[in-house]
């Protein structure tokens, strides 16, 4: 069975290349050793020295010089958004409601106007009571990768 061995960081290589495509949602994308089937019916074993979160566009090195890019996948998401009164820019209301969600530990979505976080029932009735607007959503999820889980790298 092929293995890949290493991540190539998106932009440092071309995507048309890639010989299949991997499409993993956010829990699939934090990896190290994991047998995995590209779209196109490639097999081959993930085997990296260490576990590393994978982003939309990374491509796998395959020890035979090929390529997988991965795709994130779609999942449920809210888009949280702030109904701030004074218009324009990061309102207060925002930044409170980013607190709320780090204060609950949440893996959230950072965006210029927006949060994006998991879908979740009970965190929607706390950011409707807090005033936020609210809307389900269907995209790639790229949480924030916190203080203590370091850098983005591909060593």
């Amino acid at each position: 069975m092929r293995r890949a061995t290493r991540v190539l960081p998106v932009g440092t290589w071309p995507l048309a290349t890639a010989l299949d495509a991997v499409l993993l949602d956010y829990d699939e994308r934090h990896r190290r050793r994991i047998a995995m089937q590209g779209e196109g019916g490639l097999s081959f074993l993930l085997d990296l020295p260490e576990a590393v979160v994978l982003q939309d566009g990374d491509g796998l090195g395959l020890d035979d010089g090929g390529l997988v890019a991965v795709k994130a996948a779609p999942e449920p998401l809210m888009e949280v958004r702030a109904r701030d009164r004074a218009g324009g820019g990061i309102g207060a209301s925002l930044l409170a409601l980013a607190w709320h969600l780090g204060n609950r530990h949440l893996p959230t979505q950072i965006m210029a106007d927006a949060l994006r976080i998991r879908e979740d029932h009970v965190i929607r009735d706390m950011l409707l009571k807090l005033g936020a607007a609210v809307q389900s959503i269907e995209a790639p999820f790229e949480p924030e990768g916190g203080a203590y889980r370091g850098q983005h790298t591909h060593d």
